[in-house]
């Protein structure tokens, strides 16, 4: 099941989409995307939900059906726009899941307005990025995200183009990634005309967004109950997690009584969330958040 909700905020409207759970009465879940992707992170997860939870999957300003809405970008703008969301969905208090830059959003969100998140499924993102010390920006932006960020400036002659390029990145090319997921991934992110179409995320929104992510971070702050569910491998199937588990380990060992750190084995950045196997344990967490919330735990 997919439902599209346009939400007014400031300079147009953002793109929103209802994932899964055919129940009129499934409860609802905030879910926030990664950098330069969009609310097609969500759909494994949202079948492995089945009945137990929708999620109210946005495009992230600046890219997908959002893509033309304009500055300020950053996660303060992120969080407004979420609120938006929450606000036009009637619901007070959610419990929220972000993957990568999502997840930070998601932290932002519960640290400045703790009164609308109930609990919280951070997905390998919300605490320091090794691959960020001591690098500027642009610099970071470039050795983080690789081909994935090099993708913007391409062009691609049809979507099928693009599909085979995802189809090889090399986080996905020998994953259990559902290739139908993969396709309606990269063929909702398509903007523009063939033989020149390109991916609708705005750089500028990733450079800005980037900008937060090496800055401080709000998990480390959080009051609201928590799970960070982390990769043992990195953006293009390497060897370098973007949050080790031992730094997650020590975040949940802070406050233990609200928080818990999880490595979800044998998967990477991308597949932890598009994974069938990565799927399944965010959804779990989320599931778990749902029952919580519900019964005051």
């Amino acid at each position: 099941m997919t439902e599209r909700l346009d939400v007014d905020v400031y300079g147009g409207r953002l793109a929103t989409y209802r994932l899964g759970a055919n129940r009129a009465d499934a409860p609802l879940v905030l879910a926030i995307h990664g950098i330069t992707s969009t609310s097609r992170t969500w759909l494994a997860t949202a079948r492995a939900l089945a009945d137990r939870a929708a999620l109210i999957a946005v495009d992230l300003r600046g890219r997908g059906r959002s893509s033309e809405l304009p500055p300020p970008f950053g996660l303060d703008a992120h969080v407004r726009d979420v609120i938006a969301v929450l606000d036009r969905l009637g619901v007070d208090r959610a419990v929220v899941t972000g993957h990568s830059l999502g997840a930070y959003i998601a932290a932002r969100l519960a640290t400045s307005h703790p009164d609308r998140v109930a609990q919280l499924v951070l997905v390998d993102g919300g605490l320091t990025i090794p691959a960020g010390e001591d690098r500027d920006t642009d610099q970071f932006i470039e050795a983080f995200l690789g081909p994935t960020f090099t993708r913007l400036s391409m062009t691609f002659p049809d979507v099928a183009a693009y599909q085979e390029w995802w189809a090889q990145h090399p986080a996905v090319i020998a994953a259990d990634v559902d290739r139908a997921d993969l396709n309606e991934y990269a063929a909702h992110d398509l903007t523009g005309d063939p033989p020149e179409l390109r991916s609708s995320i705005n750089p500028r929104v990733v450079r800005d967004d980037g900008l937060d992510l090496v800055g401080d971070h709000d998990a480390p702050r959080l009051a609201v109950p928590a799970v960070l569910l982390c990769a043992p491998r990195g953006m293009i199937d390497d060897p370098n997690p973007m949050q080790p588990l031992a730094l997650a380990q020590a975040w949940a060992d802070a406050a233990p009584s609200t928080r818990r750190a999880v490595q979800v084995p044998d998967v990477n950045h991308y597949t932890i969330a598009w994974g069938a196997r990565g799927a399944r344990a965010v959804a779990d967490e989320i599931a778990r958040a749902v029952s919580a919330t519900r019964t005051g735990g």
